[in-house]
């Protein structure tokens, strides 16, 4: 299959690369700035992925069988300080995609975000819960849902990721990275005990991608996640743990949402997400977060600091 990724130099595109790659599937990676290599990817393209007239041209020459949208912008703080950019990514391309997905009757993966929910739910989030975002990146992930269903219903696929574990090309992407990179730095994080979150690892992510777009008959809006549902404080503490790191070394500080009224109308307090349909139909396996900590690797930029902590 020859596939069209877009954000292959971030945590999540850089694993789908490795396991496309893996399966005999043909990547061509789309990225900004980014100067190294890609693991995975055969053939990689600078690309603005804002300027729709440039990307549709690109999109029509590769005239790929599926393209894979990895691109946003991520973190809320970063949609807030530039709201125009993150609604260029967040929901203007994948718009385009879909649209050109639809025309090429190529299969379209888009990840979105359990963010698309409050937090406020007892149970875990199922794929039929009404969507009810509380910042802005949950409304712009929510959005991209509907536009990419209305334009492609025969060939889209969303996938409500959680909150990303594993080892990116920077060494500073992923949860226990910028927890290596506050530590080295002689900070203290600010970790809450009251925000549960369900994490896996771009790789497993990666690998449910490439499973559902060899096949044909899946379409629509899923979700998928770790094994466990779990505090910040508490995924922190466990990482510190696997590291050996003292308290000394690598302090945490414990904090409530009922402690900054303000982040908390902002960030949800429980993201639990119900696997099913997926769960149980699927040959990728759905891993609990002792076996994320054995893939996560000491950043290189970090390594001199970690062993003499």
């Amino acid at each position: 299959m020859k596939i069209l990724l877009t954000g292959a130099s971030g945590l999540v595109g850089s694993a789908f690369a490795q396991a496309a790659t893996r399966r005999g599937h043909h990547v061509t990676g789309l990225v900004g700035t980014f100067s190294g290599e890609i693991p995975g990817v055969a053939t990689k393209r600078t690309a603005d992925l804002t300027d729709e007239t440039a990307l549709m041209g690109t999109v029509l020459e590769v005239f790929p069988d599926a393209i894979v949208n990895c691109a946003a912008v991520s973190e809320p703080v970063q949609c807030d300080a530039d709201p125009a950019r993150a609604q260029a990514l967040n929901v203007a391309l994948p718009a385009l995609l879909a649209r050109l997905a639809n025309h090429l009757s190529a299969r379209l993966i888009h990840l979105s975000s359990e963010q698309v929910f409050d937090g406020a739910s007892d149970d875990a989030y199922t794929v039929k819960h009404p969507v009810k975002p509380i910042n802005l990146y949950g409304r712009q992930k929510a959005e991209s849902e509907r536009l990419v269903h209305t334009a492609a219903p025969e060939f889209a696929i969303t996938l409500r990721a959680p909150l990303l574990t594993g080892n990116s090309l920077t060494g500073k992407r992923s949860l226990h990275e910028r927890l290596f990179a506050d530590w080295s730095a002689g900070k203290t994080p600010k970790v809450y005990t009251d925000e549960i979150r369900q994490p896996c690892t771009a790789a497993n992510l990666a690998e449910i991608m490439v499973e559902l777009l060899e096949r044909n008959d899946v379409r629509g809006v899923f979700h998928w996640a770790g094994a466990d549902a779990l505090s910040r404080h508490e995924l922190a503490r466990r990482i510190r743990a696997h590291f050996k790191l003292s308290d000394t070394a690598a302090p945490l500080e414990p904090v409530t949402r009922s402690a900054d009224p303000r982040a908390a109308s902002k960030r949800q307090a429980s993201l639990a997400l119900d696997l099913k349909p997926l769960a149980g139909v699927v040959k990728t396996p759905i891993e609990t977060f002792d076996a994320q900590l054995d893939q996560f690797i000491i950043p290189p930029a970090f390594r001199a600091w970690y062993f003499s902590a």
